[in-house]
């Protein structure tokens, strides 16, 4: 679950030409408890800031001179190879919504601003955002540790198919006490063990042993 304080935590860019529209933003959010918010007034820096920021939400105006806001989404859309846009588009024309949605945005407030209806957007689309955001940390987590346990499988059954093979060549006899009563096999000379018949015992090069009758 998402807390109201990692919202009020998100980051979010605020782009808009008109510098006033950028101010009221800014004041409407730094006053319900939003602290780390960013802005411009440039509409072709949206990309780089965003490249370098990966915001957790942007709220993007889409009548802008030199890149429109369909513009901007199209670019981000580089970034967002998931396809996840986390834009909130700003308008005053009621036929763009459909057309933002359609080109990726989440969600969208109109021009003249309503306060309530601008933080319920604001809040509702953040805390999908970092519920996403979390599900998708969580997934990555789960992913390494699927190739960490199937790496560990592996070596395991590969140590395991190295001592079946071993064991075919080498064959062993125990009484009811676990002495070795029988041992003989190629592989305890490519093991480096070596039977004392006079002794009775099983050694290796180190003249380490076990009882042998």
């Amino acid at each position: 679950m998402i807390n109201k304080q990692e919202i009020f935590n998100a980051s979010i860019l605020i782009v808009d030409d008109q510098q006033s529209n950028v101010l009221l933003l800014e004041e409407m959010l730094r006053e319900v408890g939003y602290t780390r918010l960013s802005s411009t007034i440039d509409p072709r820096m949206v990309y780089d800031l965003h490249r370098k920021n990966r915001y957790d939400l942007i709220l993007l105006d889409l009548q802008m001179p030199d890149m429109d806001g369909f513009q901007v989404m199209e670019k981000l859309k580089d970034l967002e190879t998931n396809g996840y846009l986390p834009v909130l588009v700003i308008t005053a024309q009621p036929s763009h919504k459909l057309r933002a949605l359609a080109a990726g945005a989440k969600d969208f407030v109109a021009k003249p601003f309503d306060l309530i209806e601008v933080q319920t957007r604001i809040h509702n689309m953040l805390e999908v955002r970092l519920l996403y955001k979390q599900l998708e940390n969580h997934n990555q987590v789960l992913e390494q540790t699927v190739l960490e346990r199937t790496a560990e499988l592996r070596e395991s059954e590969a140590r395991f198919r190295r001592l079946t093979e071993l064991s075919s060549d080498w064959y062993w006899e125990q009484d009811e006490n676990g002495q070795f009563t029988k041992i003989f096999g190629p592989v305890l000379e490519m093991l480096g063990i070596r039977i004392d018949s006079e002794l009775g015992n099983i050694r290796d090069n180190d003249g380490a042993g076990w009882n042998c009758v």
